[in-house]
């Protein structure tokens, strides 16, 4: 069983930054490997980046390709979205998720959300 908390978001102007945090409980937090996802109003939940377990390998959506950067510590069981030059079009509320497998990203375990907004 794994539980997250995200942590960070909040209100930024257009090209500002913002680190999103995700910290996970579980002693095992570094077999798993994790996620970012985002919502925005009226949207389907949608991927962002994830994050092997080892952090060796990184994947992310073309549209945060450049601009986002997705890191872990498996030391602090906590993983990171460095987001860059936001544009108000990521304005969503950002989700963590962790699974076993990169591959199915998503369908194991969610944290509660924390909200992006982003001015123009």
């Amino acid at each position: 069983q794994v539980q997250l908390v995200e942590s960070g978001g909040g209100l930024v102007q257009a090209g500002g930054s913002l680190r999103l945090s995700c910290a996970a409980s579980g002693r095992t937090f570094s077999s798993y490997a994790m996620g970012w996802f985002r919502q925005a109003p009226g949207k389907e939940r949608e991927f962002v980046s994830a994050i092997s377990w080892s952090g060796g390998s990184t994947y992310y959506a073309d549209s945060v390709k450049g601009r986002f950067t997705i890191s872990r510590d498996n030391a602090k069981n906590t993983v990171y979205l460095q987001m860059n030059s936001l544009k108000p079009e990521d304005t969503a509320v950002y989700y963590c998720a962790a699974d076993p497998n990169i591959a199915t990203i998503g369908n194991a375990y969610w944290g509660q959300g924390t909200q992006v907004t982003v001015s123009s």
